[in-house]
């Protein structure tokens, strides 16, 4: 049996219950093990959207149990418990009603397209398409025709079993494209876990840092990142991003004890870290990290509870594009026949009021939210 088959379904890792009486008692020092989701019911909540009702969830052995309550029942609740938990209830609340309204200087009052543009030869998505400059600039610029707010420029594939490159060959590779692209119109991100090629990129003029490690796979990350200034003066942006393992191991046989939570706390950890290194948290987005270091089920569980991560504070970014899941939930597509269930999961992210949606087929993705967007303001108020 693989290791798909063996991760638990949605159902049993956060099994719903029918009254906040069947959660159990929490303690002061288990006040972390409570989580709230926000219950949304519009069809694409915006920062100011205020949630209708919301899911309590207390993690257990292998899992936790959930319960769905309208605002003043989870007041009600939140009065039985602790300090320590009301505390904690209070915080996820209001980092839930102020969540942010802009990143990188983009409004999020409508959800952002970040284009993808890989220089590598190796990348799982395009083969090496984009890996000479030229062709890589002119990628991004028709992405920028299509649509796209933001373009991430990335010179290291992370796929699954991705040999690592060395930082002077992905500054060779990077700096090119955003130097030919400064200029064009969007923000421009370099996708990469290493400082040095960090300190390249925004010196030429990215403006976003996109790291698959969240500033952990760099032991100078830390120290180098909340010292940076872009051209303008201002301090670079930073999306932090959930991986188990590296590229080379994450899919051997990847393990959590409750998927969506596991990654909320990381996260969460990797936030306190970049704050305490000087990094406001105002310049920080997240990402859940879908397929790295995931089995299928870990993916679906994460996607199902993924409003579970504005607790957090900060934007969600969203990168499901042409990921392999894809493939084995449908009729095992190759990596550009894919379109169809990215939209499908992009969609899903809106409705659970994601920002910032990471791609790779910008004019289908901006089509599909200004379909998406005419609908819901056609919805009865």
């Amino acid at each position: 049996m693989s290791s798909v088959d063996q991760t638990p379904t949605v159902d049993q890792v956060i099994e719903r219950v029918s009254a906040v009486d069947a959660l159990p008692a929490i303690t002061d020092i288990a006040a972390r093990s409570v989580y709230l989701r926000p219950v949304f019911d519009h069809a694409a909540p915006g920062p100011s959207t205020v949630p209708a009702g919301w899911d309590i969830l207390v993690r257990r052995t292998g899992g936790a149990l959930a319960v769905r309550v309208a605002p003043d029942g989870l007041a009600a609740w939140s009065a039985a418990q602790s300090t320590a938990v009301q505390d904690r209830l209070a915080l996820l609340q209001e980092r839930v009603r102020r969540r942010a309204t802009a990143f990188a200087g983009l409004s999020l009052v409508r959800t952002r397209v970040m284009g993808i543009v890989n220089v590598t030869p190796d990348s799982f998505s395009d083969g090496g398409q984009f890996a000479d400059a030229a062709a890589a600039i002119a990628r991004g610029q028709t992405m920028v025709d299509d649509g796209a707010d933001i373009l991430d420029i990335g010179g290291e594939s992370t796929r699954p079993g991705a040999t690592p490159v060395d930082p002077a060959e992905e500054i060779e590779r990077v700096l090119p494209v955003i130097g030919g692209l400064v200029g064009a119109g969007p923000v421009l991100s370099v996708d990469s876990r290493r400082a040095a090629v960090m300190t390249a990129a925004v010196s030429v003029g990215a403006t976003v840092i996109n790291d698959v490690t969240a500033l952990a796979g760099d032991d100078s990350s830390l120290i180098t990142v909340p010292a940076l200034a872009t051209r303008e003066g201002a301090e670079p942006s930073i999306i932090l991003m959930h991986m188990q393992g590296d590229p080379r191991t994450m899919q051997d046989n990847p393990r959590y004890a409750c998927a969506p939570l596991d990654v909320f706390d990381y996260l969460a950890d990797r936030i306190a870290a970049a704050e305490a290194a000087g990094i406001a948290r105002h310049r920080m987005a997240i990402d859940p990290g879908i397929g790295f270091g995931k089995t299928v089920a870990h993916n679906l569980q994460i996607l199902h509870w993924l409003e579970l991560l504005h607790g957090l504070g900060c934007p969600i970014v969203l990168g499901a594009s042409r990921k392999g899941f894809i493939a084995r939930l449908s009729r095992g597509e190759t990596a550009r026949q894919r379109l169809p269930g990215s939209l499908a999961v992009a969609l899903a992210g809106v409705r659970a009021g994601v920002g910032i949606l990471r791609v790779h087929d910008v004019a289908a993705t901006v089509q599909a939210l200004a379909l998406w967007r005419a609908v819901a303001r056609a919805a009865p108020s």
